[in-house]
């Protein structure tokens, strides 16, 4: 696919790519993309008839052409039909849930509009969607699709905030459907006086808040098991319900162009599990100040709190967060992220040649190594030593096999999706997400997860055996 060397939105030289890495450039400055952001929202294909007459000038217009070209409109097109998909999903599963309102823990006044002026985002610098829940003209509740067309822009945003909240992906994607199910219950009460994107949020964040209360999770520390050495050091807090997030869900600066929200440092792991440690009321009000960048007022609106509570509630999650995440966070640049693409190269190398020495050879002193939802845990670079080398062993009767990898990103950190093939077999199965957090050029934590969500990262269930 050939990179735009011109700005989408006026026309202007990009800059160039020296020394940058991830997404190609589409415009040339934020107030292009802002521009083009509204743009896009006023399309005239912003409805389900618009939207699928679209996709059938697309396929008119998509014939044999230079690989580059075809590719690019094939991926247009794919990228139209998901969207038109996904207004579907929303539309059929708003019919399906009628006006059965379930019980709920927060008040119902949280998936109402504010009843007074709100501001038009979340966010500062956020337009506002022109469309509102009620036809203005005919006074008519917007039907199925078009309600699917008004909130479905917002999910991949909706599903990384429930996510923050949360610290699971697939609760999060659970609470976003119950965020479109609870606006569509409510929307006759929607008139437009706040942005769609206000209202989502706060049905969201209290949609959050009743899972907080349904299941009372509270993060907890790991037990030693008998005969495994854990190290000497104290026991890491233990999170369960902890999952990763793939990098590629994430909005990109298009759909979501206030980039604090999608920052790399408020969804790594270590962040998130701090985060897990706070009430749910300041976990939230800490979301939506320091993450979302929302006001003291918008967020006690939001929450239905004073400001002074929701003053008093974040100077008492900040100290609290502040007191759970490392001392030093490494800051991103060009060079660090090559440097810890070749501390991942050698992991992987180490792990598939059974190599202990190379392997631990990467480890900091210090690591810590997690598994949740399950008890293992190790801290210290020997005790790491001491369980992998049972298992890496081809002599040990604990021999697990032999590994494959393929890289991934989760939560703004390399990661590694780990497939074994066990003696007599013939084929790599999944066996986990293995999650770096690097220093320099040591791995100083890994969070391994269970290989169910290896799909949401693109990565296959099996890998065919060696050729």
């Amino acid at each position: 696919m050939v990179a735009d060397t011109v700005c989408r939105s006026c026309g202007k030289p990009l800059p160039g790519r020296a020394g940058r890495t991830g997404r190609s450039l589409v415009y040339c400055s934020a107030a292009c993309r802002q521009k083009a952001y509204r743009g896009r929202r006023a399309a005239p294909d912003d409805t389900v008839r618009g939207l699928i007459d679209a996709i059938g000038r697309q396929v008119e217009d998509l014939v044999p052409q230079p690989p580059s070209v075809f590719y690019s409109g094939v991926s247009d097109l794919a990228s139209s039909v998901g969207r038109l998909r996904r207004i579907a999903r929303v539309a059929r599963d708003s019919a399906q849930a009628g006006s059965v309102t379930p019980a709920a823990v927060t008040e119902p006044s949280a998936a109402r509009p504010p009843s007074g002026p709100a501001p038009d985002s979340v966010t500062h610098g956020r337009v506002r969607h022109d469309h509102a829940t009620r036809d203005s003209e005919t006074g008519s509740v917007l039907d199925e699709s078009d309600f699917a067309v008004l909130v479905e822009p917002y999910r991949r945003e909706l599903r990384v905030h429930c996510y923050r909240m949360s610290g699971s992906y697939d609760d999060a994607e659970d609470l976003v459907q119950e965020t479109f199910l609870r606006a569509w219950r409510a929307r006759e009460g929607y008139a437009g006086k706040a942005s769609v994107r206000t209202w989502l949020y706060r049905i969201a964040t209290n949609a959050c808040l009743d899972l907080q209360r349904r299941t009372a999770r509270r993060p907890q520390r790991y037990e030693p098991l008998p005969g495994m050495n854990h190290g000497s050091a104290e026991p890491p807090a233990r999170v369960t319900w902890l999952q990763p997030y793939p990098d590629e869900d994430l909005p990109s600066a298009e759909e979501q162009p206030d980039a604090l929200a999608v920052s790399r440092e408020t969804l790594e792991l270590v962040f998130l599990a701090a985060v897990q440690h706070l009430p749910a009321r300041q976990r939230a009000v800490l979301v939506l100040r320091d993450v979302l960048g929302l006001s003291a007022a918008e967020t006690a609106e939001a929450l239905e709190m004073t400001v002074a509570s929701v003053n008093s509630a974040l100077q008492r999650a900040r100290p609290t967060l502040r007191d759970r995440l490392p001392r030093r966070r490494t800051e991103w640049t060009a060079e660090t992220d090559a440097r810890e693409r070749e501390v991942l190269r050698r992991y992987m190398a180490a792990a598939e040649s059974l190599d202990l020495t190379q392997f631990t050879g990467l480890l900091g002193e210090d690591i810590a190594l997690t598994m949740p939802p399950n008890p293992f845990w190790f801290v210290g670079r020997d005790a790491i030593t001491e369980f992998l080398r049972i298992s890496l062993d081809p002599a040990s009767p604990m021999f697990l096999g032999h590994w494959r990898h393929l890289p991934a990103r989760a939560n703004g950190q390399l990661a590694a999706g780990g497939y074994v093939r066990r003696p007599g077999t013939t084929v790599y199965r999944a066996q986990v997400l293995d999650v770096l957090r690097i220093e320099g050029d040591r791995i100083v934590e890994i969070t391994s997860f269970e290989p169910h969500l290896f799909p949401a990262f693109g990565l296959p269930l099996r890998l065919p055996a060696d050729r």
